[in-house]
């Protein structure tokens, strides 16, 4: 059978068959093989022999791609082939017979030109048989498509040497683009024919391997799809093309067509024999406990959780029958995820710990101590770095990353993003692609991103976001992390800035991407636009919801929430038990950031009901893990309120140290004020001059009262009060 020119090898139950493509690269070998040594220098050959292998494997491309690849190696033998092929297709059908006659010769001698087990002399082996397998209407079709093959190439060296003439003097790096992509295009008009067998796996290999390393230098999901569909055209039961079309489909979020390709994967895998057993460890028995596992995972990750419920029990089913102990673990740990919904999902994750390290399989442990949660990863890298697991190896340390960012410690979180970013890969990737487009890479960026917004390094934050943009494009499977982030900054700039109709307008966006966080942002938002009661509507549902998902980090910043709406509404005597209850959940988390936080409420709290001395000797407690790893803009609240309290204390004092203290807190103002400039927190920068104008008004400081007032009164006209007075904001 001949399609374009090819011979299909089903027919002749061969892995390899002639192209007109696949004819030019046997006139390059044929060249290279009658240069002198001395015609050709040895660099030239070294870059010769470099691209012989992804020519020999490749797809195949254009001619003048072809010779576009030959002359950046060698110019003089690019001039050669490309002479000696236009003679082959300008000439007779029996020239083409004698060019394969004459590369038989190639064998003989006692000094042959090709040994025969090399890479190269099995190719071109196997594309004699394959020629001589071919009729005579089959060779006329070969010569024919070879024919026609050169007149495209030659069109196309024509329009290039033309455009080069027009565009001379534009850019080239966007002349090269344009170029590239016309060849995509042609190629895939002019090659589409079927691929041989080690065309195909190479294809699939480094489009799989792309796909999970680096998706933006893989084909795009519409382009992919074509080339496996022309695949699994000519070959329905090809497993691996399933396979490769449900990890596209996966791409751009198609649950019928990736759920599709992933069963007819399992299908084809049983079907052409690859697993012989019927049952036990191998076999198609374990395909199909697996099917039903990644099945699960499948409906799992698109939300349809009863779905993902009855393939789970399926599979749980079949590796029960089996006695297969590690699929049951996956299962367990599945289970768990489907179970986060219900009440007893803690005691699932209990029993999947404790059967992982039954059966060596290594996970983290939810709600122990910071040191046993190290020692635990220190266990699995450990086993990671020995057999040089470079994937699991980032994937612990992005997981370090964000257990020191719930930690609190953001000096730490910000090393281990850095060792991650900067740590060369283990793994040897083809193409010469880096292992830097995984999610654990995604993740440890966008944790940066955050921590220098956190840092009012907001410019920095924008670099590094604009850099995730263009490394996970938003059709990518992880782009959603890095919108996730990019929203929560705009909005943490936009509440910061006091301009709320703004930050309102971001909660839609964020809550398409995570509800939870939408639900507590909108109630953020209501909040500081003094609607009191919806936002204590908002906060009450979530917390419940949190306390039923146990999510304690969510769990501690709604009670802070609420206890600050409850002083903000002049009860603080209904928020201290609030936050007694957030700050036990941060201690026994050992959650340091939020026990801070909670700490700075208290001691608020306490110089509300006129306790500021007691309140002063808390902040002492809290001030110092604030200003080592806290946000600029946590410093300064806390600059701020030592501020306050110093006010406070000070009234009973005697004028000499009245005037001393108030001199301190005036500095601590500054200070404060400074780490509000930083983040642009025109709110609290407003406060502070306000509390600075009266200082300096009491010690009799008239030039400095008036700069001070004069600064408050823009920033009041700019963003007028809500009605909250200023001492009840912290």
């Amino acid at each position: 059978m001949m399609t374009n020119g090819v011979v299909h090898a089903n027919v002749f139950g061969i892995k390899d068959w002639v192209t007109p493509y696949k004819i030019a690269v046997l006139v390059l070998l044929n060249e290279m093989g009658r240069t002198g040594e001395g015609a050709v220098s040895l660099m030239e050959r070294r870059r010769l022999n470099q691209l012989l292998l992804p020519l020999l494997q490749g797809p195949d491309v254009t001619l003048s791609k072809l010779y576009k690849l030959i002359e950046e190696s060698c110019p003089q033998l690019a001039n050669s082939v490309q002479i000696r092929i236009k003679l082959m297709a300008e000439g007779e059908l029996k020239d083409l017979e004698q060019f394969f006659d004459d590369l038989s010769d190639s064998f003989s001698g006692t000094e042959p030109e090709v040994h025969k087990t090399s890479v190269v002399g099995l190719f071109l082996r196997h594309m004699i048989l394959a020629y001589r397998k071919l009729s005579f209407s089959q060779v006329f079709k070969l010569y024919t498509a070879l024919q026609q093959y050169f007149q495209n190439g030659e069109k196309k060296t024509v329009q290039d040497a033309a455009m080069e003439l027009t565009n001379r003097e534009e850019g080239e790096s966007k002349m090269e683009k344009e170029e590239l992509d016309v060849s995509v295009r042609e190629e895939e008009v002019s090659c589409s024919g079927p691929l041989s067998q080690k065309q195909a796996e190479v294809f699939l290999s480094q489009q799989a391997s792309l796909l999970k390393n680096d998706e933006t230098k893989a084909l795009t999901p519409a382009s992919l799809q074509k080339e496996l569909n022309s695949l699994l055209k000519f070959n329905p039961d090809f497993a691996e093309a399933h396979y490769l079309s449900y990890l596209n489909n996966l791409r751009v979020q198609d649950v019928f067509s990736s759920t599709h390709s992933l069963l007819h994967y399992f299908d084809r895998l049983i079907l052409t024999g690859a697993e012989s057993k019927s049952n036990g460890e191998e076999g198609y028995g374990r395909s199909l406990r697996y099917a039903a596992l990644n099945l699960a995972a499948l409906h799992c990750r698109f939300g349809h959780y009863q779905q993902a419920e009855l393939a789970l029990q399926e599979a749980i089913r079949i590796a029960q029958e089996a006695n297969d102990h590690v699929c049951l673990q996956h299962c367990l740990s599945w289970l768990y995820v489907l179970g986060q919904k219900r009440s007893d999902s803690y005691v699932l994750l209990e029993h999947s710990v404790k059967k992982a390290v039954h059966f060596g399989l290594p996970r983290a442990f939810a709600g122990k101590t910071a040191n046993k949660l190290m020692d635990a990863l220190k266990d699995s890298d450990l086993l990671h770095w020995k057999h040089s697991l470079s994937e699991l190896i980032d994937i612990s340390i992005a997981q370090k990353t964000a257990i020191w960012r719930l930690y609190g410690r953001s000096t730490m979180a910000l090393q281990q993003a850095q060792m991650l970013l900067s740590m060369n890969s283990l793994e040897s990737l083809n193409a010469g692609v880096q292992q830097n487009n995984t999610e654990s890479f995604a993740v440890a960026l966008c944790h940066l991103a955050e921590l220098h917004a956190e840092q009012g390094c907001f410019a920095a934050a924008s670099e590094v976001l604009k850099h995730l943009k263009e490394r996970f494009p938003p059709n990518s499977q992880h782009a959603q992390l890095w919108m996730l982030c990019d929203q929560k900054i705009q909005f943490d700039r936009a509440m910061n800035d006091g301009k709320y109709h703004l930050a309102h307008s971001l909660v839609a966006g964020i809550a398409a991407l995570s509800s939870t966080e939408g639900v507590y942002r909108k109630a953020v938002v209501l909040q500081a636009q003094n609607q009191m009661s919806q936002a204590h509507k908002l906060l009450q549902k979530l917390l419940a919801h949190c306390q039923k998902m146990k999510n304690t980090e969510m769990v501690i910043r709604v009670l802070l929430s609420v206890a600050e709406l409850y002083w903000r509404s002049s009860s603080p005597t209904i928020a201290l038990p609030v936050l007694l209850q957030a700050l036990a959940l941060s201690k026994e988390y050992r959650l340091q950031s939020l026990a801070s936080e909670t700490v700075l409420n208290l001691a608020f709290a306490q110089l509300i009901l006129g306790i500021p001395e007691q309140a002063l000797s808390l902040l002492h407690m809290a001030i110092e893990p604030i200003l080592a790893d806290g946000a600029v803009l946590d410093k300064g609240r806390a600059m701020f309120l030592v501020a306050k309290c110093q006010v406070a204390s000070a009234a009973s004092y005697d004028p000499p140290k009245k005037a001393e203290a108030l001199e301190a807190a005036i500095e601590n103002l500054s200070e404060a004020k400074s780490y509000f400039t930083k983040v642009d927190c025109k709110e609290q920068i407003r406060d502070v001059v306000y509390f600075q104008a009266r200082l300096y008004h009491t010690l009799g400081r008239t030039q400095e009262r008036n700069r001070c007032a004069m600064h408050f009164r823009q920033l009041h006209q700019e963003l007028p009060s809500h009605g909250v007075p200023l001492i009840n904001h912290l």
